[in-house]
């Protein structure tokens, strides 16, 4: 098995691919591009095509929420969320995707409710979780299935 020394990561301010050494993903590394922070221990806000880009090409392990401004438990779980995404940094990223901006990207993902959860990796679904979660159950979640 060869020894991945860098890893991709797609920026979800301007959606330009960044290679990122692994000894230095704990170092909040910036966009070559446009200078935004692409692994800071916080929750990036997605389009559709940096959505595309993220969940099928980035070297790390996406949970993508899934919501939207109306869902009462969307917003309530949140802040939850923010909480893991510190906690699962730098090894893992969170995003969002707002459904209701994006509602062919739900619907290419299959999304039937929110708040869903989709963990990603290699470009390849490899998990879900449905309804709104507090943090300990996503980061378990994470743990569980991005080995």
């Amino acid at each position: 098995m060869p020894v991945v020394d860098a890893v991709k990561l797609t920026c979800a301010t301007c959606g330009q691919s960044n290679r990122v050494p692994v000894a230095r993903l704990a170092d909040s590394p910036k966009c070559g591009v446009c200078g935004a922070v692409l692994l800071d221990g916080g929750v990036a806000e997605l389009d559709a095509a940096t959505h595309d880009k993220v969940t099928q090409g980035d070297g790390l392990p996406v949970l993508v929420d899934y919501w939207a401004p109306w869902c009462g438990p969307c917003r309530m779980m949140a802040p939850e969320f923010a909480k893991a995404a510190r906690t699962l940094a730098p090894g893992v990223r969170l995003m969002k995707l707002n459904t209701e901006d994006h509602p062919q990207v739900s619907a290419r993902a299959g999304i039937r409710g929110i708040p869903a959860l989709i963990l990603y990796r290699k470009g390849r679904e490899i998990a879900r979780l449905a309804g709104a979660r507090p943090a300990a159950d996503i980061i378990a979640f994470v743990r569980d299935h991005a080995q």
